[in-house]
């Protein structure tokens, strides 16, 4: 189990057709946001984050991770390496439609703290937010906040993960949509 966040070149993003065990992650902030005729758990982990989302027998569960995290390959829909931007669209039975956006931004030092202390203060008022600790190398630590919105037949989840050490943002935005 991860203690610390990954380096930025060992992260990766995954989707599966299946729910994973929670003991897989150390979460350090959760959420159950249930809507319509769908339900999801939205935790914030060491390395970024897991949506796990149902509707009707269907699972759909997303991964922000570390490579060097041990996952299962069982029904995996998608897998990348985060580096660059990059979207992607699932086309699920019943006509649900999954679709995601995510990429690893490098950014100069000032823009990343103007970013991380803007995060910290909008995460304080809505949406979730985790600190972490600082690594030792930087004086303050990494930030993880998630933003969902959900409607009767879509949810929207915005997720920011910032990695000090590295200068660089992962920022991601899912849409989980029913027919």
């Amino acid at each position: 189990m991860l203690t610390a966040r990954p380096k930025i070149a060992e992260l990766i993003f995954q989707v599966y057709g299946r729910s994973l065990h929670p003991e897989l992650f150390e979460v350090y902030a959760s959420r159950t946001v249930r809507r319509g005729k769908y339900e999801a758990k939205i935790d914030i982990t060491s390395a970024g984050h897991v949506v796990c989302w149902r509707y009707a027998g269907l699972t759909l569960t997303e991964v922000a991770t570390s490579a060097n995290h041990p996952l299962p390959e069982r029904r995996r829909l998608l897998f990348a390496k985060l580096r660059g931007q990059r979207n992607e669209h699932v086309a699920c039975r019943g006509g649900v439609n999954y679709d995601v956006s995510f990429q690893l931004e490098p950014v100069e030092p000032e823009v990343f703290w103007l970013f991380q202390k803007e995060l910290a203060r909008d995460g304080q008022h809505q949406g979730m937010l985790h600190h972490f600790d600082a690594s030792g190398r930087m004086a303050l630590g990494a930030l993880s906040y998630i933003h969902v919105d959900s409607r009767d037949r879509r949810l929207f989840v915005q997720a920011f993960h910032t990695f000090p050490d590295d200068y660089a943002i992962v920022k991601s935005q899912s849409v989980f949509q029913i027919p």
